[in-house]
């Protein structure tokens, strides 16, 4: 196993590389100057220049690209030009907030997506699956913008029972900050819930029709003895790889519903950024969106190797 993951060490590492160079190349295309922000809509061209020359805009670019890398390997993600904050603390303080309603939504995922997946693979009964079937189409049809929205309206309007936005850590008050966190946590899970669940039973489906499986149907061996003992084991690892890229796909999920309930999330700080054309802060919290899903992305390799010995063995190979 710990071959295994160093194997993967050097391409996570290029990803990183890669992507530091889009991050940087694709900001200096956008239009806007975070100078002319800075400095004003009435500035003289000689006062942006003096705000252009102080931020570092004005050194030619590959100077800029390794000024923000070396920066980064050593820990130093500099100012924002916008906020005046420095960086590390402005994402330490959104990074609490997302991962709260992240891991929030996941664990509603991996629980509604389970459990959907589970009956609509294994459901013998047409209106049961039809039923299932139609609730995690419609889950995944909907963006999350319109069901955030949709939530709103019926449990903050219609039915005042929870908050519309806002937030409250749930450390500080566990109460309130639950009634904060349900809504955009059920928002962001919905359709990684969705997701989760075709592909379960799709693979519940594959591995019912397994030869190991049709000889235990032959023995007389319960069916419910051989989906917990053979058919879900075998179909867990591509969920996992499905749940890994899902888990990675929040954070840009987060971005929408913390927009719409007014979460202090990194979403809300990224719009903010890119509204201000706070190109530092902007290309810190893309590559760390990168970092991020390459970890997770890593990390669902290693446990899929763990849960299929043919995965270990193609990479040792």
């Amino acid at each position: 196993m710990l071959r295994y993951a160093l194997r993967r060490l050097p391409s996570a590492l290029l990803v990183l590389l890669v992507a530091s160079v889009l991050v940087f190349g694709v900001l200096r295309l956008a239009p806007g100057d975070p100078a002319v922000v800075l400095a004003g809509p009435d500035a003289s061209p000689a006062t942006v220049a003096e705000v252009r020359a102080s931020l570092g805009l004005d050194s030619p670019l590959p100077a800029q690209y390794w000024t923000w890398l070396t920066g980064v390997l050593t820990g130093d993600l500099g100012t924002s030009f916008i906020l005046g904050a420095p960086i590390a603390t402005l994402i330490g303080h959104g990074l609490g907030n997302t991962l709260e309603l992240t891991v929030a939504a996941l664990l509603l995922a991996v629980a509604g997506g389970g459990a959907a997946g589970f009956a609509l693979g294994t459901a013998r009964r047409p209106a049961v699956r039809g039923l299932v079937g139609g609730a995690v189409n419609l889950a995944l049809a909907v963006p999350p913008y319109a069901t955030g929205v949709l939530l709103v309206l019926v449990f903050a309007v219609a039915l005042p029972v929870l908050p519309a936005s806002g937030h409250e850590s749930l450390l500080a008050d566990p109460v309130i900050g639950a009634q904060y966190l349900l809504l955009p946590a059920v928002c962001l899970a919905l359709p990684t819930g969705a997701v989760l669940a075709r592909f379960l039973a799709t693979a519940l489906r594959r591995a019912e029709q397994e030869d190991y499986v049709r000889t235990g149907h032959g023995k007389g061996l319960p069916r419910r003895h051989l989906l917990a003992r053979h058919v879900l084991p075998g179909a867990l690892p591509p969920v996992v790889t499905v749940l890994g890229i899902q888990t990675g796909q929040l954070l840009g999920g987060a971005i929408v519903v913390e927009a719409v309930y007014a979460w202090p999330g990194l979403g809300q700080l990224l719009l903010q950024a890119v509204l201000g054309r706070d190109y530092l802060l902007v290309q810190d919290l893309l590559l760390f969106a990168v970092a991020v899903f390459v970890v997770l992305q890593t990390l669902t390799d290693l446990v899929q190797a763990r849960l299929d010995p043919r995965v270990r063995m193609g990479g040792a190979g």
